[in-house]
């Protein structure tokens, strides 16, 4: 007789707290609310403090596999002009200006740009939406979008503003989270003795905030389906050059082995989009 599957918000293990296994699903007990009205509170600001401290611990999705990767994709960077667009903390800004690029952070939460500059002294940090960047056209290298989209409400008018500031043959580099992972209705589906059975989602293609709740931290994400991204870069004129859906490597998954949901569902997608060239000059 098969096992019975019932549908509940993850259970994890006791020792250390990995404080988002699969992005939004937070191995703290947290929850993901859906099902709610426009938010006039994105939930960043009362929430500061508490993903200071997550990221001063270390996001295991961020370390253990995306920094490599949005590393790599970046590629040499050094004496270039880069923008990151919902910088945080400034803490991808500060490894790539360890490389040797010029970088400008940009996020709308004071509190994150005031610890960006405690952090960097003299590093350029403006407290700005994505939707309205406060840069002239054609200003940047590479723009870097690091699970920013997620959080933007108006991510059409982001991603226009990221091709406006682009420099012609500049690249923009993205990570973000899938869209089957910000459907879930209820993360996991888990058998009677607790076992993952399978992952739970509803209403793929229906664009829709999302309150993310983990380790003191409140926020709205939004979900969109993967086309609805794909469209808007198209539509914003650039080129794809580079999509994935990065996975852990063997060295991580040996010494980490919750990374294996990776295998069964990759919550994270990058992508590198390329502005057309300047025409030759007649």
């Amino acid at each position: 007789m098969a096992s019975s599957v019932r549908v509940c918000n993850p259970r994890f293990a006791r020792g250390r707290t990995w404080v988002a296994e699969v992005g939004i699903a937070p191995e703290s007990g947290g929850k993901f609310v859906r099902r709610m009205s426009t938010p006039s509170d994105n939930g960043w600001s009362t929430s500061a403090g508490a993903w200071l401290r997550l990221m001063e611990q270390g996001d295991p999705n961020r370390v253990l596999l995306l920094d490599e990767v949005m590393l790599g994709l970046c590629g040499e960077v050094r004496d270039r002009d880069v923008l990151d667009v919902g910088c945080g903390e400034g803490r991808f800004c500060r490894m790539l200006g360890a490389r040797g690029a010029r970088t400008v952070g940009v996020d709308p939460t004071v509190e994150f740009i005031a610890e960006a500059r405690r952090q960097q002294p003299g590093g350029t940090f403006l407290a700005a939406g994505g939707e309205a960047l406060p840069l002239a056209d054609a200003s940047m290298d590479l723009v870097v979008s690091y699970v920013a989209l997620v959080d933007i409400p108006d991510f059409r008018a982001a991603i226009r503003e990221m091709a406006r500031v682009v420099r012609p043959g500049g690249r923009c580099v993205i990570a973000n989270l899938n869209g089957f992972s910000t459907a879930t209705t209820h993360f996991w589906a888990r058998d009677e003795d607790n076992n993952k059975r399978h992952w739970t989602m509803d209403n793929y293609m229906v664009e829709r905030p999302g309150r993310a709740e983990w380790a003191g931290i409140s926020i709205v994400n939004w979900h969109r389906p993967l086309s609805a991204y794909v469209q808007a870069f198209l539509g914003a004129g650039l080129r794809l050059e580079h999509f994935d859906e990065p996975m852990p490597t063997p060295a991580v998954k040996a010494k980490h082995p919750k990374m294996q949901d990776f295998h069964r569902i990759p919550h994270f997608c990058t992508m590198v989009w390329r502005a057309p060239a300047r025409p030759p000059a007649a």
